[in-house]
């Protein structure tokens, strides 16, 4: 099976991405913290939960992508959750999901879109994510800044408020299991049903490819590399984040990379490390990676990198493409790179890459 394996740099220059509400014992009971991992030597990393990723994800490909199918989403008192019908819905099948059967009143059945009612459910229903992405960790640890604020536009006291950010470079790692995508399983295993009974007459009428001995159906070849696209389109133009209005980022990767590989294994783990507290690519780690591991690379490696971005390093990447690999490597801005991926998806000989 192939994988979409790749990474990103979000170059956070003063931010507050992802927040955890008030902070108990600071000086202020209104004191707004960021989400930090801790280490024994009492360092600091800042972090944004992969949860708060895909958020962003999800959000920019249903506001920017043309054709883009969202899942409309059902509240009940305690829970929420989409329609569950990865056949329907692109989000449901790239993000997965999980459901129980239950009777749902009329209102229920109305609720959500006033186009698409709930999907009726009537066994339990579980799609692993075909997409992963680890947890976005800044490249080193940082101090935190307290910032000091107060509403005074009114009259009396001023009401003193604060919050916390940081300036780092956060760093994630991501895979897509191109097989699973648009594939789905009936496999009457926990964590392998991906559709009941409602949901695998719907896959006959509309006569999808059945895998039998998977245990499966499939949309057309040409379903699922739209989807697939529509996913990196969204990485593209990737938009989101807290704290925006006092600390405007740009959550756009500034550098990517990304390949095709055989397995779920992330090859490109260890490429950047940190010097001074910026970003360091590792070229020889890279090297040695596309080398040990060139049977095990189906495409070009695509790197996205803004200019003005490490220029230097940039230089000297470029200068050793040539004892690199054999293998294409494409450098260009972090969109095209997603999108010299994208093109490549859809060209006839690639065809093996989902299948």
């Amino acid at each position: 099976m192939a994988f979409v394996t790749g990474l990103l740099l979000i170059d956070a220059p003063a931010s507050a991405l992802n927040n955890l509400g008030n902070i108990p014992g600071e000086r202020l009971d209104n004191t707004s913290g960021v989400k930090v991992i801790r280490t024994k030597e009492n360092q600091t990393y800042p972090y944004v939960s992969a949860q708060a990723f895909r958020y962003w994800l999800r959000t920019t490909a249903q506001q920017r992508v043309e054709g883009w199918k969202a899942a409309p989403i059902y509240r009940e008192e305690k829970i929420a959750y989409t329609d569950s019908n990865p056949i329907m819905w692109w989000d449901d099948d790239l993000f997965g999901y999980m459901r129980a059967p239950k009777k749902a009143t009329k209102e229920q059945q109305a609720a959500g879109t006033a186009q698409q009612r709930e999907t009726e459910v009537v066994e339990p229903i579980t799609r692993v994510s075909p997409f992963r992405v680890s947890t976005l960790v800044s490249i080193a640890p940082v101090n935190i800044t307290n910032d000091f604020g107060v509403m005074a536009r009114h009259e009396g006291n001023p009401v003193p408020h604060e919050h916390q950010l940081y300036r780092t470079t956060l760093q994630g790692l991501f895979s897509l299991d191109l097989h699973a995508c648009g594939t789905f399983l009936y496999r009457n295993k926990a964590g392998y049903r991906n559709l009941d009974a409602v949901r695998t007459a719907l896959a006959q009428e509309q006569h999808l490819e059945h895998l039998e001995g998977e245990k499966a159906y499939r949309l057309p070849l040409e379903e699922r590399v739209r989807r697939v696209q529509g996913l990196f389109e969204a990485l593209a133009l990737l938009e989101g984040g807290a704290k925006q209005a006092l600390h405007y980022t740009d959550v756009a990767p500034a550098f990517c990379l990304l390949a095709v590989t055989r397995g779920g294994n992330h090859i490109f783990g260890h490429l950047i490390g940190a010097k001074q507290g910026q970003p360091e690519i590792k070229r020889e780690a890279l090297r040695e990676a596309l080398v040990t591991m060139q049977d095990e690379i189906l495409s070009p490696l695509y790197v996205g990198w803004t200019r003005g971005y490490l220029d230097e390093q940039r230089a000297l990447f470029e200068e050793d493409l040539a004892s690199f690999s054999e293998r294409p490597i494409l450098i260009r801005h972090p969109r095209d790179a997603y999108r010299a991926f994208i093109a490549d998806l859809a060209k006839a000989e690639n065809a093996s890459w989902l299948n």
